[in-house]
């Protein structure tokens, strides 16, 4: 039995079978046929669409986070990991210190 491999599409490909339905009437039934697709296929390309219409209808007059701004805000996520990872380590060093004082005072009472 030979296996069949997956087609993949792009994603002009998907753009193009969703406008054939939507733009031309064109159902979905002969859209899918036409590609070798099932129904569901689709019908998720569809719904991925529409999730990320808003996206391809930005019309560019609001500010864009610039790469300098990505930047700093990760270096400032990265920064308060850090200070939390410290807080971790001073913790545990203290724990740790009380620990083996209280193991040198329990083999020191026997």
């Amino acid at each position: 039995m030979s296996k069949s491999k997956r087609r993949r599409f792009t994603p002009d490909e998907k753009a193009a079978a969703l406008r054939r339905h939507l733009g031309d009437k064109i159902p979905v039934s002969d859209v899918c046929e036409e590609l070798g697709i099932q129904p569901s296929l689709f019908y998720t390309w569809q719904r991925q669409g529409l999730e990320n219409l808003s996206a391809a209808l930005e019309d560019g007059r609001r500010p864009r986070r610039t790469e300098a701004t990505e930047l700093k805000s990760e270096h400032e996520k990265v920064a308060a990991l850090e200070s939390r990872l410290d807080v971790k380590n001073d913790v545990i060093a203290e724990i740790s210190q009380e620990l083996i004082e209280l193991k040198k005072k329990h083999r020191g009472g026997n």
